[in-house]
């Protein structure tokens, strides 16, 4: 693709973005780890927004159960690794597009990755990967872009001054190294994350009981909705241009949640009340040992 059909294909940009800024973002580089439902959506509103840099990383492959939600799952992608599904469909949306294919140990690699990529998708669900994307971020200066699990689509913002999710949501492995983390502490981590929704959000209004019931009780994989999951991720795309482009964010390091059954935006609270909530839904969570958070991916 030319420099004229660059411009051509991102001319209606324009209002959005500046001339300038949309120079800065074809130069701009983002670093999306899970490339399934959320991963995969923000990775392709970011291309089509005239990102020209991109890296890769997710260890999995596309399969039929995918298909409820994650945009480059097709009947032809079916048994393809995600990675190179994913990077073959937006080199089709732009033939110059950088894509660079990270390995199952991209985790190893991120003092590099992050020197190249400032800022970070997060779409996976391995919480140990995770948390030790965000303290190798907060060391190297990188903005990481996540959504909370939840069944309403949202958004939160931790940049490089913010506190990680480990202390913020108080998980048990804040204090240890990241080879001392144990299945029952990631597990534990999950829980609070989950309690931290249920106590701020509409979020167990908006799925069946007996659904979530069985979802603790681990008799079935975590739901996925492709308008809550495709939401959340052209929300994580909008704010990872914000970050790119030194814009503010509107969602922070707490984020907010949209809910599409009553069309609100609901922000999670703070101080004592706010933790005497999720401490009591921690505590109803933590009732359900078979549950471990790793049922299905994003």
């Amino acid at each position: 693709m030319s420099a004229v059909a660059y411009a051509e294909m991102t001319v209606r940009n324009a209002g959005f973005l500046s001339a300038q800024e949309q120079v800065r973002l074809r130069d701009s580089a983002v670093f999306v780890c899970g490339v399934g439902g959320m991963g995969g959506a923000a990775a392709q509103s970011l291309v089509r927004a005239g990102l020209g840099r991109i890296a890769l990383a997710d260890p999995d492959r596309f399969e039929a159960s995918n298909l409820n939600r994650q945009v480059f799952a097709t009947t032809e992608t079916i048994g393809r690794e995600k990675t190179y599904a994913t990077a073959d469909a937006l080199l089709k949306i732009n033939p110059d597009l950088d894509v660079e294919i990270v390995g199952a140990d991209w985790v190893e690699h991120l003092p590099a990755l992050l020197t190249r990529c400032p800022v970070v998708v997060n779409g996976m669900d391995d919480l140990r990967a995770a948390i030790a994307l965000y303290r190798e971020a907060g060391r190297r200066g990188a903005t990481v872009v996540d959504a909370y699990t939840s069944p309403l689509p949202s958004v939160t913002v931790v940049t490089p001054r913010d506190p990680r999710p480990e202390q913020r949501l108080r998980y048990p492995t804040a204090s240890l190294p990241l080879a001392q983390i144990e299945p029952e502490h990631v597990r534990a981590s999950f829980l609070r994350e989950i309690a931290f929704v249920i106590a701020h959000t509409s979020s167990l209004k908006r799925i069946d009981a007996q659904v979530v019931r069985e979802i603790l009780e681990g008799t079935r994989a975590r739901s996925s909705y492709a308008p809550v999951v495709i939401s959340a991720g052209t929300l994580m795309a909008f704010e990872a241009v914000q970050a790119l482009l030194g814009r503010p964010s509107a969602a922070g390091p707490a984020g907010y949640f949209l809910d599409l059954w009553s069309g609100r935006i609901q922000r999670p609270g703070r101080g004592w009340w706010s933790r005497l909530r999720t401490w009591f839904a921690y505590r109803a969570l933590a009732a359900h040992p078979p549950f471990s958070g790793q049922e299905a991916t994003r």
